[in-house]
């Protein structure tokens, strides 16, 4: 099957800095593909297909400047071979294509639920406690704080600050990035028992010496749950983690991965307990991911995609955070605009 070919690198300021462990962020590069049938196959020869290849160095991903050489390579005419010869690395334009691919051939999308909860994410610091009473009140019961941002000792006398502020049922999710030791992990772990806490996400980078041994032991000795984020950067991560039995939370950035369909029916044969995120994706690549999330067969647990409004430029921002994100407003995202925005 033969397609016409077309890209548009972006580079989009962000609304407000995210800060994380890793740095503060202040604007998102990656780059926007689109397909066309060009063969005499039957099916709907206009039908047009997007993709977001939403790439993440830190992640171990590709870069925006190496997708953008294969990109212009290709010209404006690509065929299945060449999208299937991809080299595995290239997992976020691999990932960009098939979501493209399906639907510009017409292929049919599972069906998704009609709603599902979303976690509202706030900002790192004491900011964050006014920001919980706000998204409490509007009907959020889920929060993601970003930690291992500032001083160590001062963040964690802030979550008991935090956990008061939190409405009643309320849980708190703690991502730290990769930003501890085993130590400083313990001490968290040891202040998170009895509170509200969901899971502690990635506190030991994924570049530490035997870091996946200590995530192990760590979520084997505590009650709080750990959640892996960056210890997941690709499909054979998941299968590596499943095997070797990891009893806590899969943080999964669909947006990473080159085979999306095989890596959640390893995780739905494992019986895993999945959460899915957000790459700081455009709404071209926050459809796609949405579409998945909403039709996963596992526990609906609450989505790691309260993060819009998040660019400067509203136009590519996917649907406003809600409490919870309906199925009508992933249909609703139109990736034709976002595509058109971008000329």
């Amino acid at each position: 099957m033969n397609f016409h070919f077309a890209y548009r690198r972006y580079c989009l300021a962000l609304r407000a800095p995210v800060r994380t462990a890793q740095g503060i962020w202040t604007e998102r590069e990656g780059i926007l593909v689109k397909l066309q049938r060009a063969d005499g196959a039957k099916g709907d020869l206009n039908a047009v297909g997007y993709g977001e290849a939403a790439v993440l160095p830190t992640f171990g991903t590709e870069t925006v400047e190496e997708v953008e050489v294969v990109c212009r390579e290709w010209g404006d005419r690509i065929n299945v071979a060449q999208m299937e010869g991809l080299p595995a690395r290239f997992r976020c334009l691999r990932h960009a294509l098939a979501t493209a691919r399906e639907a510009a051939g017409g292929q049919v999308l599972p069906e998704m639920r009609p709603a599902v909860g979303v976690a509202a994410l706030v900002s790192a610091g004491p900011g964050a406690i006014k920001q919980i009473r706000e998204k409490g009140d509007s009907g959020f019961r889920v929060f993601k704080w970003k930690v291992g941002v500032g001083d160590r000792a001062d963040e964690l006398s802030l979550l008991d600050d935090v956990c008061a502020a939190l409405p009643e049922g309320g849980k708190l999710r703690l991502d730290a990035n990769g930003a501890w030791d085993r130590r400083w992990t313990e001490r968290w772990l040891e202040r998170c028992a009895e509170r509200p806490v969901e899971f502690l996400e990635q506190p030991i980078a994924v570049t530490a010496r035997g870091a996946d041994d200590v995530l192990r032991g760590l979520a084997n000795d505590w009650p709080t749950p750990l959640a892996l984020d960056e210890s997941l950067g690709g499909d054979g991560d998941i299968q590596r983690w499943i095997e070797l039995g990891w009893p806590g939370v899969f943080v999964v950035k669909l947006s990473l991965l080159a085979d999306v369909v095989g890596a959640l029916a390893r995780l739905e044969k494992a019986k895993a307990k999945v959460v899915f995120s957000s790459a700081l994706e455009t709404a071209v690549g926050a459809k796609a991911a949405l579409r998945v999330a909403l039709a996963w067969n596992g526990e609906p647990r609450a989505l790691g995609f309260g993060v819009w409004p998040l660019f400067a430029d509203r136009r590519f921002d996917g649907p406003a955070a809600a409490p919870f994100l309906r199925s009508e407003d992933v249909s609703r995202i139109d990736e034709g605009a976002v595509w058109n925005a971008l000329s």
